[in-house]
């Protein structure tokens, strides 16, 4: 259930940021750069769950790499369709 919610989480500060894009430069251009200005901030949110995972949760950090991979790659892909969608209007 926390990996569907952390998931859930990066889907909605996609939406965030390609809002902010929109402010930012009124255009399809701006909201597929924030789309790809996403992946990385989220790479490092995904990498502090697992950080957390292993030094509170008293997980290791084999049993943590899968999760990290999923919770990482669902937004980052939903974030590479946007910008590749944005980028052809």
């Amino acid at each position: 259930m926390h990996m569907a919610m952390v998931m859930g989480a990066g889907v909605l500060l996609l939406v965030v940021f390609v809002l902010f894009g929109w402010l930012w430069g009124a255009s399809a251009a701006g909201m597929a750069l924030a789309a790809k200005v996403f992946v990385p901030v989220w790479l490092l949110v995904a990498l502090t769950n697992m950080w957390v995972g292993v030094t509170h949760a008293g997980y290791t950090v084999r049993q943590e790499a899968p999760i990290l991979l999923l919770v990482f790659a669902v937004p980052a892909v939903v974030a590479a369709v946007v910008a590749w969608q944005l980028s052809r209007a």
